[in-house]
Formats: structure tokens, sequence, C-alpha cells
């Protein structure tokens, strides 16, 4: 992988991370059309950390009156009961509880399943069939879905639904902000109301499965076909920057647009690429695995 295709899929990144129609999928698919393989999920996991960094910026506030007011309950400022210390009476004490339950699911998946998840279901036939059935999924429930509950209306058991939903996002193609939105909108929250608890709740998981990823790594270059495989720091902390720049302004452009219009445009584009993926597999241009020959079947 040299610069401008890092650059390209940091681009692909930072256009498609925040919008319910799979980021991961468009790196997995675009980085096989340009370099003819697979560009890995250290690659894909890394530069996403580039977006979470612009909901960090975007989104410092609030994240700022979460940590110290859950910080501040937690240590007993509002009171030494049990009650108060886990945030009774203080929304942004709750949503910091909130935000850590919807991040055990992703994580007990993704420490159970993590050879799957990096192998088996990188399989392109497996991320058609998610992009065809959650765009079918989202279509129909935002458009039947009622708009009464905002973020405030969050509670532990609606915490759990989304961390499912954002669970799902381990298999390519179903989409992070994706999943997160349609449990969402399933329970009634607004269009941006779901999208909020999207973006904050990603936080922890993404940057985390960011990190383990870095980590990891740097461990594994002593093994030649893992350092073979990465393409490098300098192009991925160059397409992860790209993906913070430009990840920020599509920030601002879809909370703006959910405000308005509804996701079914989002769910035509997932299920018009899934048909088009599905084509170039079937004509041999995509293979369903890195490596694999170009007269394989899947």
């Amino acid at each position: 992988m040299n610069l401008i295709q890092a650059l390209f899929l940091g681009l692909v990144q930072a256009l498609t991370e925040y919008l319910p129609v799979s980021s991961s999928a468009h790196v997995r698919i675009f980085g096989d059309l340009i370099l003819g393989h697979d560009p890995g999920a250290a690659f894909t996991a890394i530069i996403q950390i580039g977006t979470e960094l612009a909901v960090l910026v975007y989104f410092r506030r609030d994240i700022w009156n979460i940590l110290s007011n859950w910080c501040r309950c937690l240590a007993g400022k509002s009171g030494k009961d049990w009650r108060h210390r886990m945030g009774a009476d203080n929304r942004d004490a709750l949503l910091g509880w909130y935000i850590i339950i919807a991040t055990i699911p992703i994580l007990i998946a993704g420490l159970c399943f993590q050879d799957a998840i990096e192998s088996t279901l990188r399989n392109l036939w497996v991320t058609v069939t998610m992009l065809l059935v959650f765009g079918v999924i989202l279509w129909v429930v935002d458009d039947r879905a009622r708009q009464v509950k905002s973020i405030d209306d969050l509670t532990v058991k609606d915490s759990i639904l989304f961390g499912i939903g954002q669970m799902l996002a381990l298999i390519p193609g179903v989409s992070r902000s994706g999943g997160t939105i349609t449990f969402g909108r399933a329970m009634g929250y607004t269009r941006e109301a779901a999208v909020r608890c999207a973006f904050l709740m990603a936080i922890p998981a993404v940057f985390g499965a960011g990190i383990l990823e870095a980590v990891k790594a740097v461990k594994d270059m002593d093994d030649p076909a893992v350092a073979a495989a990465f393409p490098g720091w300098g192009v991925t902390i160059a397409a992860t920057v790209l993906a913070f720049i430009v990840g920020y302004i599509v920030i601002i452009g879809f909370l703006k647009f959910v405000s308005t219009y509804s996701y079914r445009a989002f769910a035509i584009y997932r299920i018009a690429l899934a048909v088009i993926v599905a084509i170039l597999l079937l004509c041999g241009v995509l293979q369903p695995y890195e490596g694999m020959p170009m007269n394989a079947t899947a």
C-alpha cells in the first residue's frame, strides 16, 4: 500500500464511519479493488481512531460533562449512599453508566470471536448479505418507528439493546452506526437522538479496538507474514489524520441531515452497493477472501 492508496482508504473510512452504510465494508471492498487484497483488520481498526478522535473533538463538552459528573458521583460528592454514587438524579453520570453498559456486548463478542472476525467474517459474501439485510431492516424500521424518545430517556434496558446493535457491527457490512441507529429507531428514539447515542457509545469500543490492534501490530512485526501485510506506520498515520479531518466535517453534515430527512437514502444505497458487490464477486472482479485465485468460487 502506497501513500495515495492509504489516503484514499482513510477518506473512504471518514466518509462512511458515521453513516449507516458500514465503513469496514467499504474499506474492505475498496481495499480489494485498489490493492488486490484486504487492507487487513489492523489497518482498518487503526484508521478508525482518526474518526473517533473527530467524535471526541466534536462532542468534547458532552464528554467532559459525562466524565466529570460520573467521577464526582462515584467519589461520593453528590451523596455517600450507593444510589447517589451510581448517579441517581444526575443524567450525565447516568449516561456514563449507560455508555459502559452498551460497550459490554461488543467487548465480550470481540474477545470471544476475534479469530472469526479477522478471518471467516471478512468473506465478502457475508458483507454483501449484511449490507442487503440491514439495509432493508433500516428502511422498514425508520419508516415505521415513532420518534418519541430523546437521549434523556435512556434506561439500562435500552442501553443493553443499543449495545447489541453495536455488537452486530463486528460483522462487516452491518455498520456500527447502522446497527446502533436501527436498534435506537426501533425503540422509538428520534433520528438525532439515535445518532448521538451511536456516536457516544462507539467511543470506548472503537478506541479500544484501535489501540489493541496497534499494540498487536507492533508485537507481531517480528512475524514476516504480519510485517508484509501491514502497510507501515507512516502511511497508516497519514490515513488516520485524513480520516480525522474529513470525519469531523462529516459529523456536522450528518447531524444536520438526520434532523430533517429520513434514513431511506442510506438504506437504498446499502441495497444498491450489495447488488453491485455481488455482481463483481460473480464476475470474478472481487474475491470473497484475500488471496483466493481468480477462478475460485465462493
